[in-house]
Order: C-alpha cells, then structure tokens, then sequence
C-alpha cells in the first residue's frame, strides 16, 4: 500500500496541472475502441441477434475479459519497464494514474459552458453541454444547461476524480485502470434500451459496486471541501441524508445531493434522453422545507462554484493518500 499512496498523489497533481498530452492517444480511449470492437463482434453473432436472453451471459464474459485484461496489460507494462531502470516505471506508473484522474479536463469542460453562457451564447453553452452530459440539449435554455453542467460536476467528482484516485491508492495503476475500464464500459453499455438491457446489464452492476465506497467517502471529502471554501456544508450533509437515495443511481445521488446542498440550489427534474422526456426527483438543497413552485435559476455563476467545489473535493482526497504515504512511511 506505501508503494501505491504516493503515485496517487502524484498522478492527481500531474492530472491537474499539466493533464494530458495532446500528442498521445489516450489509454481510456484505447480501451473505449476495444470494447467497441468486442461489442461490434458479439452483436454480429447470429445468437445474440436471435436469442436475446445470452445478450446477458455474453455482455458479462465481455466485461470481465476486458476489466481483467485492462489490469493484467497494465501489470505487465509496469513490469516490462521495471526491467529497463526503476524509475522509469515509477514514472510510467504516475502517468499511467494521472490518465484515469480527469480533474483538469472536467473543470475546463464545465467552465467552457459558464464562459458561454455569461457571453450570452446559448447555442455554443447547449454544444459545450453536450459533451458533458447524455441527455438533449437542443432545446436548453440557460438555466438547463447550468444545472447539466453542475450535476455533471457534481457526479464524476467520483468518476473521475475520487473514485480512481481510491483505487490507484490501494492498487496503483493497474486497479485505477481497470476501475476506469469498468467505467467506460457502463458508460457504453449500461443503457436501458432494448440493445443494452441485458448486454449492459454486468458492466452497469459492477460500476454501482465499484463506485460504491468512493461514491460515500466523495460525500465526506465534498463536505470537507464546502467547509474550507465556506459554502453550506452542513447543508451538503442535510441534503445527502434526505434526497440522495431519491436519485436512480446509487452512488451519483450523494455528490449531486451535497453539492446541492453546498451550494444551496435545486438539482434534478426534468430532461430528455433520446427525444423521451423523464422526471428525477429534486435534490433540493436551497430550503430544509419542500420549496415553492418558483425557484431561483442556476446559472454560470453555480457552475463555477461546483467547479470550485469538484477542484478542491479532488484536492483533499490526494492530500489524504499523501497523508496516509507519511504517515506509514513514519511507523
């Protein structure tokens, strides 16, 4: 575990000063095409077209083949440079974690939509959300796409942020990978729809499993984090006990109910997927009280604020792991 504290540290502050180079394919993106390729051949499979109940047994073997072989290639990398000079691997081993960590790129990403939106472009704000979120954005008006842009903040400070620094602190890089593996592939196949129901049915379990303890310990860090930016923490606190469980998803309701409550605003409500208009439950962090039909609109200025949120909820996870190497390293 000494060994795997100090890179994760490292590969967040290498994530969040320098992040990635635009010169390098990036190793998500290769494991992205690979289980497009793998999904690709498996629907070509006249079972599966034929027979949708192996869509499930199918889609599992997938997803353990391509989280496991996520890890071993990793693992054999590291080794394969630990046998040219040590260092090198130590190296490779922080950027390798430094490429699961998208704090950096997160941050931009939200701060592209608040700057569009304060110059009063909404069609360039409603492109910039569409690269954060799933749902339409077409028809968004300014205060739909601040809060898209704070829930999207708000939810990958685990995915993207917490989450793969825990593992990279208990695993070093080959578990930060394979957790990111696990996360692309939910995000690829884990929809509800009539192709990825079964077939994504493994990769959409195993990322609520994954997810699951850095989601809780996200919530302590965020609050952690609200208190030393002096937003409403113990309104973060509030909100995530009573409204976190309302949210479809298990692990992303507590960020998004804290940050809510942080930040005192309203999440969730209505949005459309795919033409489909759906309703999730308010995370209301404005009032302790059910609120009144008008409430305030979010807009680029909350975005900014979550922003601040996300970057400083990041920072106190990787001063923990840096913590935790000191302090074993002093016993």
């Amino acid at each position: 575990m000494t060994l795997s504290l100090l890179p994760a540290a490292l590969g967040y502050l290498v994530d969040r000063f320098a992040g990635d180079p635009p010169f390098l394919r990036h190793p998500v993106a290769v494991i992205g095409t690979l289980a497009g390729r793998l999904e690709k051949a498996a629907f070509g499979l006249s079972l599966l077209r034929s027979a949708p109940a192996w869509r499930r047994p199918a889609g599992a073997v997938l997803t353990a083949g391509v989280v496991a072989g996520t890890f071993l290639a990793v693992r054999f990398l590291l080794a394969l440079a630990a046998l040219v000079n040590p260092f090198l691997a130590a190296a490779l081993e922080i950027w390798l974690i430094s490429t699961t960590i998208a704090s950096r790129g997160l941050a931009e990403a939200s701060l592209s939509v608040a700057g569009a939106l304060e110059a009063g472009d909404l069609p360039a704000g409603r492109r910039a959300v569409a690269g954060l979120v799933g749902r339409d954005t077409d028809r968004m008006d300014e205060a739909a796409a601040a809060r898209a842009s704070v829930e999207s903040a708000a939810e990958n400070t685990v995915d993207a942020v917490v989450a793969p620094l825990f593992y990279a602190a208990i695993g070093g890089a080959p578990l930060a990978m394979a957790y990111r593996a696990v996360n692309t592939l939910d995000s690829m196949w884990g929809y509800r729809n009539e192709r990825y129901l079964r077939f994504g049915w493994a990769a959409a379990r195993l990322d609520d499993l994954t997810g699951y303890v850095p989601a809780r310990l996200a919530g302590v860090l965020m609050a952690g984090a609200a208190a030393l930016l002096g937003l409403d923490w113990r309104g973060g606190i509030r909100t995530w006990r009573r409204d976190a469980r309302k949210h479809p998803s298990p692990n992303a309701g507590i960020p998004e109910a804290v940050a809510a409550g942080a930040l005192r605003i309203r999440l969730g409500g209505e949005a459309s997927y795919g033409g489909r208009l759906e309703f999730r439950p308010y995370l209301d962090g404005s009032s302790a009280r059910p609120l009144p039909a008008e409430t305030p609109r979010l807009g680029p200025a909350d975005i900014r604020r979550a922003v601040n949120l996300e970057r400083w909820t990041g920072n106190l996870a990787a001063l923990a792991s840096l913590g935790g190497w000191i302090i074993l390293r002093t016993w």
